[in-house]
């Protein structure tokens, strides 16, 4: 599909000349290491089109505490914090918020960095842990994922997800990177992107341009749909998984161009998107041990039906495809409503041999059975 170049990703100076070398149009960079090192400066700086923010804007990932800061000046609907350096901080910190104790690191943590718990101690622990962390207090309600293309200026939605950060089934055991995602939202209330654009979106893209440091790419909004209205957990700075395996598993516009735009500043004179009916549901396989230690090397057979995207994976010597990280696999698929996708989407999971592996067996079963509430 791709011919695979050698590059240190988060060598900003590598990763432009390589994009000089292949007379590249459009750099897309998908983690968040490549954008805080600056990797989008770099590029545009040879005159190359780049997908993805600043090296200063993308600090809305970078920090949790720069983030904070740029929603309270922007006005923007978020939990109450504290950023903590020591003991005595993060103890006042919890006694104020309480439980459940939601410590978060300041920094990147590739999505693990964040504890919720009502265990004081694991909280104080995980504080003591990071060094520099953001306590928050607790937002009650379901959470939504709502990834926004954006160049600046013109802002476009794509459809809201719902994904899964703990490990077990239940919404058990510790927080990972997601274990699972489905879109669209059967239960969402009506009119809420419309609103999260007006309160979130664009007053945050206002505030980074007052700052002088626009944010070009695109800009993860994870929310809780609280009883008081939605509320920001968190903003990333890239497509994050699983969510962007449903979303554009329904995108029918052609997502080249729409990155394009945005990295062109062109994006309020790209037609309006154009989605696919139905739904779309992907279930992660993860290694054993995962996300605390996970089990790599293991072989792995079944990858190569349809809808299964391959992420902690590498060729053995012997040809033999193999794990390389903790979340290795996600089945993915579409169908007409999220009850027939969820069951395409397992129906591609039973076919994937890991030794060791585990999924989560709940993913949208609660929005398929209409259990999921909206706190009142």
């Amino acid at each position: 599909m791709a011919e695979v170049r050698e590059v240190n990703a988060t060598d900003p100076a590598a990763v432009a000349a390589l994009a000089v070398e292949v007379a590249a149009d459009l750099v897309v960079i998908g983690p968040e290491a490549p954008l805080v090192a600056g990797v989008a400066d770099a590029v545009r700086a040879k005159g190359v089109a780049a997908f993805g923010p600043s090296a200063e804007a993308a600090r809305l990932e970078g920090s949790k505490t720069f983030a904070k800061d740029v929603m309270t000046a922007a006005g923007v609907p978020t939990a109450r914090a504290y950023t903590c350096t020591d003991a005595e901080s993060v103890g006042r910190a919890l006694d104020e918020l309480g439980a459940p104790y939601v410590v978060k690191n300041d920094g990147l943590a590739a999505g693990k960095g964040v504890v919720v718990t009502d265990d004081r101690a694991a909280a104080e622990r995980h504080a003591a842990e990071c060094g520099r962390v953001v306590i928050e207090e607790y937002l009650a309600g379901p959470e939504v994922s709502l990834f926004v293309v954006t160049d600046g200026e013109a802002a476009v939605p794509l459809l809201p997800a719902q994904d899964f950060k703990r490990a077990g089934d239940g919404d058990t055991g510790p927080n990972t990177g997601g274990m699972g995602a489905y879109a669209p939202l059967p239960w969402a209330p009506p009119g809420l992107v419309d609103e999260v654009m007006r309160d979130v979106v664009h007053p945050t893209l206002a505030e980074l341009r007052r700052r002088g440091t626009p944010f070009a790419g695109l800009l993860y909004v994870g929310l809780a749909i609280t009883a008081a209205g939605p509320r920001v957990i968190e903003f990333n700075a890239r497509f994050g998984d699983p969510e962007t395996q449903v979303v554009l598993a329904l995108l029918e516009t052609p997502l080249a161009g729409l990155l394009h735009a945005a990295a062109t500043g062109t994006l309020a004179a790209h037609p309006p998107l154009r989605w696919r009916d139905g739904a779309a549901v992907t279930v992660v396989v993860a290694a054993e041990g995962y996300p605390a230690a996970p089990r790599t090397g293991d072989v792995i057979t079944g990858a190569d039906r349809a809808g299964v995207i391959q992420a902690g994976t590498r060729r053995g010597v012997d040809g033999t495809l193999r794990s390389a990280g903790g979340r290795v696999l996600c089945g993915t698929a579409t169908g007409p409503d999220l009850a027939a996708a969820r069951e395409a989407a397992y129906e591609v999971v039973r076919g994937i041999e890991l030794a060791g592996s585990h999924h989560r067996s709940d993913i949208a079963a609660a929005a398929v059975d209409g259990r999921i509430d909206l706190p009142a």
